[in-house]
C-alpha cells in the first residue's frame, strides 16, 4: 500500500469498530491490502479466517472477549487491530492482563498510534492494567510480532509482517516482554552419536507410536493431557480447552495422516507426543484466499497428491516429570525422528519447529544438535496502559462511521 496516496493526504483517519458481517469480511482482507506486494506474502483462505474469528465457529470465545477495529481514511482502509480479554489467562495468571492482536497497518506513525489507543482504551474498560501482544488471537494460536526473517513466506498458522511494523510498535511504547524462534531442519539429518546412546539406553523402556485413528477421540485426549501438563510451567501459558483441542483434532483429521502424529510411552505410560503438519501455506499459494470454484481442487492435490516440500511442528510436549532429565532428552529427540523420517519419505525436504521460547535451552540443544538453525524470531511486546483517557502519540480512538 502507498503510505503517500491522496487519500493519506486529503482525509483524516478515523478507527471504527468492526459490527456485522461486511465489516467483519474487510478487516480479514486489510493484510492483503499492507502486504500483497511483498513476495513472502501468502494470501490465508478467506473461510479459515472467518470460521478463526467466528464466536459460533472457534471455541476460545468460550472464555475470552474481544472487539475489532479498521482505520480509514475516507472510503479507505488503512489498518486493523483487535484487542482480546482472556479469562482462562486471567485465572491462572491473575495479572490484569489483555491482548491486543491481527495488527496491520500502512507505515504511518499516526494509523499504528491511533489503532494501539483505540485497543488499549477498550481494555482498560474491561478493567486491564497491562497489554500484551500481538495475540491473533490467543497464545495457543498465532502469537509474536516477526521481527526477523522477513524474506521468506510464513508456514501454516504463523504470523507475518513488514520490517516497519516493530519500529511503529515501539513508538507507541512497546516493549520486548519475549521472544520466540521458528527453526528449519532438514529431515535427512544423521542422528549424533549422544543421541543414538540416549536411545539405545531407554530402549527397553519406550515405545513410540502412531496415534490409533480407531481411538481418535481418546487419542486426541490424550494428546491434551500431555500438552498441558508439559507446557504448564511455560511463559504465559494457558490451557488447551477440551473444546479447543477438539477442534484442533477435526483439523489433525482431515490435515495429517496417523504416522505424523506419534506418542512415545515410557512403561506403558503416554509421556510424549508431536504433530507434524505439511505445510498449508503452500498448498494454498496462488489462490488469493478462495477455495470455490477450483481452488478447493488444487488445494486437495497439492496435499494429498504433490505433498508440500515443506512441513511444521505446531505441537509437541513431554511430561513434566521427564523433563531435565537423559530420558526427556531421548523422548523430545525420538518423536522428532519418527516424525521425519515419514516426512522425508513422502518427499519433504524442510520442517519448520516453532515456536519455541529463546530462553528454553534444552530443546534448542536438542534441535541445534540435529543440524537446525533458527531463521525467524517472533517478539511479544507489552506495556503498561495509561491512566483512563490518555492518548498515544496525541491521538484519540475514533468513534465515528466511514464514510
Amino acid at each position: 500500500m502507498n503510505s503517500n496516496s491522496t487519500s493519506s493526504v486529503l482525509y483524516p483517519l478515523r478507527v471504527i469498530p468492526v459490527v456485522g458481517k461486511v465489516a467483519l469480511d474487510q478487516f480479514i482482507r486489510i493484510p492483503d491490502m499492507i502486504l500483497g506486494a511483498d513476495p513472502a506474502w501468502i494470501s490465508p483462505l478467506l473461510i479459515e479466517r472467518r470460521m478463526h474469528l467466528s464466536e459460533k465457529s472457534n471455541p476460545f470465545f468460550q472464555h475470552a472477549r474481544w472487539q475489532a477495529w479498521i482505520a480509514w481514511r475516507g472510503t479507505q482502509p488503512v489498518g486493523r487491530i483487535s484487542a482480546q480479554v482472556d479469562t482462562l489467562h486471567l485465572e491462572r495468571h491473575n495479572d490484569a492482563t489483555g491482548y491486543f492482536g491481527m495488527l496491520d497497518a500502512e507505515d504511518q506513525q499516526e494509523t499504528f498510534a491511533a489503532l494501539i489507543s483505540t485497543a488499549e482504551h477498550w481494555l482498560r474498560d474491561q478493567g486491564m492494567q497491562r497489554v500484551r501482544g500481538p495475540f491473533n488471537l490467543s497464545i495457543n494460536e498465532e502469537m509474536g510480532l516477526l521481527v526477523d526473517g522477513f524474506n521468506s513466506p510464513p508456514v501454516f498458522m504463523m504470523g507475518h509482517a513488514l520490517p516497519y511494523y516493530k519500529e511503529r510498535l515501539e513508538q507507541c511504547g512497546y516493549s520486548k516482554a519475549k521472544d520466540t524462534l521458528a527453526y528449519m531442519i532438514a529431515p535427512d539429518f544423521e542422528a549424533p552419536a549422544v543421541m543414538r546412546r540416549l536411545v539405545t539406553a531407554s530402549a527397553h523402556r519406550v515405545r513410540v507410536r502412531p496415534l490409533d485413528r480407531k481411538r481418535f477421540d481418546e487419542e486426541i485426549a490424550l494428546l491434551r493431557d500431555i500438552f498441558n501438563d508439559a507446557w504448564s510451567e511455560n511463559w504465559g501459558f494457558v490451557p488447551f480447552t477440551a473444546a479447543e483441542f477438539h477442534d484442533v483434532g477435526q483439523n489433525l483429521r482431515f490435515l495429517v495422516a496417523p504416522e505424523l502424529i506419534q506418542i512415545a510411552e515410557v512403561d506403558g505410560e503416554a509421556a510424549a507426543f508431536i504433530v507434524a503438519l505439511p505445510n498449508v501455506n503452500e498448498a494454498i499459494r496462488g489462490l488469493n484466499g478462495r477455495l470455490f470454484p477450483t481452488g478447493w481442487l488444487k488445494l486437495l492435490w497439492r496435499l494429498k497428491v504433490r505433498f508440500p516440500s515443506t512441513a511444521r511442528v505446531p505441537l509437541m510436549g513431554v511430561r513434566r516429570k521427564f523433563q531435565r532429565t537423559r530420558l526427556g532428552t531421548g523422548l523430545a529427540f525420538l518423536i522428532i525422528d519418527a516424525v521425519r523420517t515419514h516426512l522425508h519419505s513422502r518427499g519433504a525436504k524442510q520442517i519448520e519447529l516453532s515456536w519455541i521460547l529463546e530462553d528454553n535451552a534444552g530443546m534448542r540443544n536438542i534441535i541445534e544438535l540435529i543440524g537446525g538453525h533458527a531463521y525467524k524470531r517472533y517478539r511479544v511486546y507489552e506495556r503498561q496502559l495509561n491512566n483512563a483517557g490518555a492518548t498515544v502519540n496525541g491521538v484519540a480512538p475514533a468513534n465515528s462511521a466511514p464514510v
